[in-house]
């Protein structure tokens, strides 16, 4: 009997500790938070307007530019450098930057950054090469993420180019382990283009996944191998992603096109408001130093930008569409919505959004704000609506 009982203890003991182990295990499969980006970041990026024309004068000039703009007071902070910076790695295998374009060295452009009173974030590959051709981060993750922490990077996007038959979530998962033992908090943008469904897994590895292929400053264009996509195929690419959105870890249909004159004004305001709806990054890709009014009007619009920010961190879905006609609702903290009224037809319409739409009780009586006209409209109980011009949107705030 009592060699049972020490055979039941000792299996016992080897079940938990296999169980432990598993657990261990699967924790390391999943990955760990890393506390940053509890908001959707908000910042610029360099490709959408340059492509690989970096250098460092122009990183400058757009740190210079959200500082003086305004843009930096509406809360955006980062300053990334996307492809194309890279030189050779230097006999121990250390990542460089190319010495013709960033003659003052990384560092250096990092501490200007910072002394604007923003953030500084750049780019690499989890392939051999990035998709410009320069030194990828394979093999060389955790040495890469030590020179990014010694450089003071804030932010990395990581892009897919060249991974041949690499495995994405542990490919992230490695650069997202890196990154932690670097010892300095750097925010992490998957830029995979929703290929392996990150939404699905990478929650506790990434800050943020792009859903898409990369965005091209047009209202409706699909390339016709799906490399690269306008406004409404990106905007159709979210409609059921609202779940896997939330502080730390968010959906990125990639960077704005707002100002790169590609769209009308309206469509900017439509291209901007979804993007908050989606709690989305709001990263901005035109040329800071050179910005009209219209295009400062759109992307400082601090009302539009709240949506976007807001603390419960709950992302909108499309909660209604009647052919070109939609309706997008997003939950708010404190009990009320953002609603956009949605056109993507080019004939203006009338749209309107219910209550029970909304999941309110029809006689409940709601204050109702146009985000873009900056105007408080009448009280309204049951349903409110509202003339919707061709490629356009009216956003509103409706709070009871």
């Amino acid at each position: 009997m009592l060699a049972k009982k020490v055979l039941f203890i000792l299996l016992s003991s080897l079940l938990v500790s296999v169980t432990a182990e598993a657990r261990d295990h699967a924790d390391v499969l999943l990955g760990s938070p890393n506390g940053l980006a509890l908001t959707p970041p908000m910042g610029w990026n360099s490709w959408n307007k340059f492509a690989c024309n970096v250098n460092e004068k122009l990183v400058r000039s757009a740190a210079d530019g959200m500082a003086s703009s305004g843009m930096r007071e509406a809360g955006y902070s980062y300053i990334v450098i996307d492809d194309c910076w890279q030189g050779e790695r230097d006999h121990a295998g250390n990542i460089q930057a190319d010495a013709k374009k960033f003659p003052s060295g990384m560092k250096a452009l990092s501490d200007y950054v910072h002394s604007k009173g923003l953030k500084f974030g750049i780019y690499s590959d989890a392939g051999t090469k990035t998709c410009g051709g320069f030194p990828g981060s394979r093999g060389h993750e955790f040495q890469d993420a030590q020179q990014y922490a010694a450089w003071g990077v804030d932010y990395l996007k990581y892009d897919w180019c060249n991974t041949d038959t690499q495995d994405a979530q542990s490919s992230y998962l490695t650069m997202s382990q890196a990154l932690q033992a670097s010892g300095r908090p750097i925010v992490f943008s998957m830029c995979e283009w929703g290929n392996a469904k990150p939404w699905l897994w990478a929650k506790n590895i990434g800050n943020l996944w792009r859903t898409t292929s990369d965005i091209v400053d047009a209202w409706d264009y699909m390339h016709p191998k799906g490399w690269s996509m306008g406004l409404l195929h990106i905007i159709d690419m979210q409609a059921d992603l609202a779940p896997y959105a939330g502080p730390g870890h968010w959906n990125d249909p990639d960077m704005l096109e707002v100002g790169n004159g590609g769209m009308t004004d309206s469509e900017y305001r439509a291209h901007f408001s979804l993007w908050a709806m989606f709690a989305a990054p709001l990263i901005a890709g035109n040329d800071l130093a050179n910005m009209d009014a219209a295009t400062k009007a759109i992307l400082m619009n601090q009302e539009v930008i709240a949506v976007d920010q807001d603390p419960l961190g709950v992302a909108g879905s499309r909660i209604w569409k009647d052919g070109d006609a939609e309706v997008w609702s997003r939950p708010l903290k404190g009990g009320g919505r953002a609603v956009i009224l949605f056109n993507r037809g080019k004939e203006a319409r009338t749209i309107q959004v219910t209550w029970d739409q909304l999941n309110y009780p029809a006689g409940l009586p709601a204050k109702v704000r146009d985000l873009w006209q900056h105007t408080d409209l009448s009280s309204a109980k049951g349903h409110v609506g509202a003339v919707v011009g061709g490629h356009a949107v009216v956003m509103l705030t409706i709070k009871p």
